[in-house]
C-alpha cells in the first residue's frame, strides 16, 4: 500500500489544512461492474474517505482518506467485509494469487463437469446410446445419481465462490454477476436434485434432471474468468517491463575503489560506478568518463545518446561500451523511473468519461435482469405447454447465465490499460485516462513556438562583413564584446565564433549599454555591437547592409550589427531554428484532421515566418502565459475565435504550464525532467514533435476499442436476453444454459482481446 499526503480538503469534513492521505492497493475476487460499485461504495461508507475508484482491468483500489479517521487496517477490513480480498500492492502482482484458485478451481469443475455433460447430451444426439443406456440400468434412477453425484463436488467446490459472493451481493441490495450465477445454477442443480431424490412430487413429465446446466456453466464461467484474469496480466506487461528496469544493485566508489551495494543504500551526493552493459542504477551526472547509454524506456528512440561529463544520466537506463562515473542526485520514489511508473499506475487506474454512461447503465443492469428472469420463468409456467416447468426453469436459468455484465465492466478499463502501456512502450507518459479522450475528441491543436517547433536556442543563421573586412576579423571584434553580455544574441554569435574556429580578441574597455547592445576598444579600434537603435545613436554608416537586415528583420530575424571606428562593417542575423522533425509533424497533424494554430509570447514577425515555413496560417503572437490560456478558453467556447470544442495544446512542460493545465488535453514536450513530468496530461519523453501525431492516433484507436467494447457488451444483452427467455422458441430456437455460459465468457473473452489489439498499435506514415 503506498500512500501521500496533499493540503486540501475533501468531503470527508476535515478540517481546512488538514493533510489528505492517498492509498492504493489491488482488490482480488471482482468479476464484473457490479462489484467495482460494491467495493467504491463500501469504501465510500467509511467516516474520512473522500473519494474511491476502482478498476476492474488493474484490480485496483485507489482511495483519497483523512489519516487521522482512517488507516489500511480500516481499508482493509472494509474490503473484506464486502466480500473481496485486500492485496498491498507490495505483495507482488495483484491477481497472481486468485489466478492460481482459479486455475484449481477450473480444473476440478472440468474434471467432474465434463463427464456430466457427456452423460446428458450424448445419449439425445446419439440414439444408440440412448438405447445402451436405458438397457443398462442399475437401479431406479441410476443414471441422474451418477449425474448428481458428479455435478455435486463442483456446486459445493468451485461453485462455492459464487453462492458465497452472490448471497452476500444480494443481502446488500446490490445484485452482481456472481447473484445471476448463483441464482442460475442452483435453481437448475436444486430442482434436479429433487426430481432425483423425490421424483413423486413432480408430475410424470416434469422430471427431467439439468445437472448440465449447473456444473457445465459453472466451469464455463470459471473459463472466462480465467482467460480473461490472465489476459488482464498481458495487459499489465507495460508496468511489470518498467519495474524491470529498476535494477537492484549499484557500484559505490568510496576512496577510487568500488562496493557493490544494494540499490537502497545509494543516498544522493554518493559517487557511482557504470561498467559497459550495466544498467544506471539512479538519476545523476555526470563527473568523469564518456559512453553512450540507451535511453529507449524513457523516450521511445532506439538510438542511444552520448554520455559525457556534466550531462545527466536517468535510473533504468543502460550503458553501452563505455565506462563512466556520475554523482548520485535523485534516488529511490524520487527518480523519473519511479514517477513514470507512478503516472502510468494512475492512468491505468482512472475514468475517463465515456465510461460514465456505461456505469449508469451497469448500476440498474442486474436488478433488471433478475426481473426479467422472474418473468420468463413465470410467464413459461403460466403460458407454456407441458412440462412448463422444465421449459420454464431452463429459460430463466439462461437468460440468469447470458447476462452476467462482465464484458460491460470491462469495456472501458481493459482498452485504457492496454492503450497507456503501449503508449509508455512509445515514450509517452499518460497521467490520466481520461486526457487520451479528451485528445482523442480534439480538433484543434495549438503549439507553442519556442522549444516546441523551434530548437528554443537561437543560432547565427547569416553573417556579412564588408568588403575589406574579413569575417575572421570581424568575428573576434564582436566575440570579444558579446562574451562578457548575458543577452541571448550575444551567446549565439559567441557560439557562432567558436563553430568557425575563431578566437575571440581581448577588449582593453567595455561598456554594457541596456537595449541597445554593448561598446568598447580593441586594439586601437573604437566598437560597437547590437541593435539598429545603437547604430543610430553611433551615427554609424550602413555600408550595403540596409537591405539586408530590412529583409531578414522581415523574415523574423533578430539582428546583430557590428559598427568599427564609425561604420557598420558587419550584419549577423540570429534566428530559433524550426526542428527538423517539425514539418514532418504538421503534416501528419493536419493529414490527420486537426486545425493547427501558434500561440507564442514572441513577436509577431519572428512567429509568422515560422508559421509560413510551416504552413501555419493562424499564428498568435506576443502573448504572455495566462494570454496563452485565455486563447485556449475562448477556442473552446467558439464564437469569432472558432468553432468551439475540445482543445489540446503542445508546450515544452514547463514555462507552458498555464497552458497545458488549461486546454482538455496539454501535451508536454519533454527531456525526462520531473518538472516537465508534472506540466502536462501527457508527456512526450523523447521531446520529438513526432510524438505528437503517434499519441493523437493511439488516443483514437483506443476510443474506437472502447466504443467496440461497449457495442458489443451491450449488443450481446440486448440480442441475447430475448433469445434466452425464449422469443424464438416458436421457430424452435432455444438457447440452452450451457452454450449461454459459454456466449458469456466469450463476450469478456472478446473485449479483453479486442483491448489487446492496442499493445501492437503501430504509428501509420500520416501518424510521423
Amino acid at each position: 500500500m503506498s500512500s501521500s499526503t496533499a493540503e486540501e480538503n475533501g468531503p470527508s469534513g476535515a478540517p481546512a489544512g488538514a493533510a489528505e492521505g492517498h492509498a492504493g492497493f489491488g482488490v482480488e475476487g471482482m468479476t464484473c461492474a457490479n462489484c467495482v460499485g460494491r467495493v467504491e461504495r463500501a469504501l465510500r461508507k467509511l467516516p474520512g474517505v473522500s473519494d474511491a475508484r476502482v478498476n476492474l482491468a488493474t484490480s485496483r483500489a485507489d482511495v483519497s482518506f483523512d489519516p487521522a479517521l482512517v488507516d489500511e487496517e480500516k481499508l482493509f477490513r472494509q474490503v473484506r467485509e464486502a466480500g473481496y480480498g485486500p492485496v498491498a500492492l507490495k505483495d507482488g502482482p495483484v491477481g497472481a494469487g486468485e489466478l492460481e484458485v482459479l486455475k484449481r478451481d477450473l480444473t476440478l469443475a472440468l474434471l467432474f463437469g465434463i463427464p456430466v455433460l457427456l452423460l446428458s447430451m450424448l445419449p439425445m444426439m446419439v440414439p444408440v446410446l440412448m438405447d445402451w443406456r436405458m438397457r443398462i440400468n442399475p437401479a431406479p434412477g441410476f443414471w441422474n445419481l451418477l449425474q448428481m453425484a458428479l455435478a455435486t463436488p463442483v456446486m459445493f467446490g468451485p461453485g462455492r465462490r459464487f453462492a458465497r459472493r452472490g448471497w452476500r451481493a444480494l443481502k446488500d441490495r446490490s445484485p452482481d454477476m456472481n447473484s445471476l450465477v448463483m441464482i442460475g445454477t442452483w435453481s437448475a442443480y436444486l430442482s434436479s436434485a429433487a426430481a432425483t431424490l423425490v421424483p413423486a412430487v413432480f408430475p410424470p413429465g416434469a422430471r427431467d434432471v439439468y445437472f448440465e446446466a449447473a456444473a457445465v456453466v459453472i466451469a464455463l464461467v470459471l473459463s472466462g474468468k480465467f482467460l480473461e484474469a490472465k489476459a488482464k496480466g498481458r495487459g499489465a506487461q507495460a508496468i511489470e517491463r518498467l519495474l524491470g528496469l529498476k535494477p537492484s544493485r549499484a557500484r559505490l566508489l568510496r576512496r577510487g575503489a568500488e562496493m557493490d551495494v544494494e540499490i537502497a543504500a545509494v543516498i544522493p551526493g554518493d559517487e557511482l560506478a557504470v561498467r559497459p552493459g550495466d544498467g544506471v542504477p539512479v538519476d545523476g551526472v555526470v563527473l568523469s568518463g564518456e559512453s553512450r547509454v540507451d535511453e529507449s524506456m524513457l523516450t521511445g528512440e532506439a538510438v542511444p545518446k552520448s554520455k559525457r561529463a556534466g550531462d545527466r544520466v536517468t535510473g533504468g537506463t543502460l550503458n553501452g561500451d563505455g565506462y563512466f562515473t556520475f554523482r548520485a542526485e535523485k534516488v529511490g520514489a524520487d527518480t523519473v523511473l519511479a514517477n513514470i511508473i507512478r503516472l502510468v499506475e494512475g492512468a491505468q487506474a482512472a475514468r475517463p468519461p465515456i465510461q460514465d454512461a456505461a456505469d449508469k447503465v451497469v448500476r440498474i443492469f442486474t436488478p433488471v435482469v433478475l426481473a426479467v428472469a422472474a418473468l420468463t420463468f413465470a410467464g413459461w409456467l403460466l403460458l407454456g405447454a407441458a412440462p412448463a416447468f422444465s421449459t420454464a426453469l431452463i429459460h430463466m436459468v439462461a437468460v440468469l447465465v447470458i447476462a452476467c455484465p462482465c464484458a460491460m465492466g470491462l469495456a472501458t478499463p481493459a482498452a485504457i490499460l492496454a492503450g497507456t502501456g503501449r503508449a509508455a512502450e512509445l515514450g509517452a507518459v499518460v497521467r490520466d485516462g481520461a486526457a487520451l479522450q479528451a485528445l482523442a475528441e480534439s480538433r484543434c491543436l495549438a503549439l507553442d513556438k519556442t522549444g516546441t517547433l523551434t530548437q528554443g536556442n537561437p543560432e547565427v543563421t547569416w553573417f556579412s562583413a564588408a568588403p575589406g573586412w574579413p569575417e575572421e576579423k570581424l568575428l573576434a571584434l564582436g566575440a570579444a564584446l558579446e562574451a562578457r553580455s548575458g543577452h541571448p544574441l550575444a551567446r549565439a554569435l559567441v557560439e557562432y565564433a567558436r563553430r568557425q574556429g575563431v578566437a575571440p580578441a581581448v577588449p582593453t574597455s567595455f561598456r554594457s549599454l541596456p537595449g541597445l547592445g554593448v561598446e568598447g576598444e580593441i586594439a586601437g579600434h573604437k566598437v560597437a555591437v547590437g541593435s539598429p537603435r545603437l547604430m543610430e545613436a553611433w551615427g554609424a554608416a550602413y555600408d550595403g547592409f540596409a537591405a539586408d537586415a530590412a529583409r531578414l528583420g522581415a523574415e523574423g530575424a533578430g539582428l546583430i550589427h557590428i559598427a568599427v571606428d564609425g561604420r557598420c562593417v558587419g550584419l549577423a542575423a540570429v534566428a530559433d531554428p524550426i526542428k527538423p522533425e517539425a514539418r514532418e509533424a504538421v503534416e501528419s497533424l493536419r493529414a490527420m484532421g486537426m486545425r493547427l494554430l501558434i500561440l507564442t509570447g514572441d513577436q509577431e514577425a519572428t512567429a509568422r515566418a515560422v508559421g509560413g515555413s510551416l504552413g501555419i496560417g493562424d499564428v498568435r503572437a506576443g502573448l504572455p502565459p495566462g494570454g496563452k490560456a485565455e486563447v485556449i478558453g475562448a477556442l473552446r467556447a467558439g464564437g469569432k475565435e472558432g468553432e468551439g470544442g475540445k482543445i489540446a495544446f503542445v508546450g515544452d512542460g514547463i514555462n507552458d504550464a498555464p497552458a497545458l493545465a488549461s486546454a482538455d488535453a496539454g501535451l508536454a514536450l519533454a527531456s525526462g525532467s520531473d518538472v516537465a513530468i508534472a506540466a502536462g496530461d501527457i508527456v512526450l519523453m523523447s521531446g520529438d514533435l513526432r510524438g505528437v501525431p503517434r499519441i493523437l492516433g493511439l488516443a483514437r484507436a483506443v476510443m474506437r476499442t472502447i466504443r467496440l467494447n461497449l457495442f458489443w457488451a451491450f449488443s450481446y444483452n440486448i440480442v441475447l436476453i430475448p433469445v434466452a427467455a425464449g422469443v424464438l422458441h416458436p421457430l424452435g430456437w432455444d438457447l440452452n444454459p450451457v452454450l449461454a455460459g459459454a456466449a458469456m465468457g466469450l463476450s469478456s473473452a472478446f473485449v479483453m482481446g479486442n483491448s489487446l489489439r492496442l499493445k501492437k498499435f503501430r504509428p501509420t506514415p500520416h501518424m510521423g
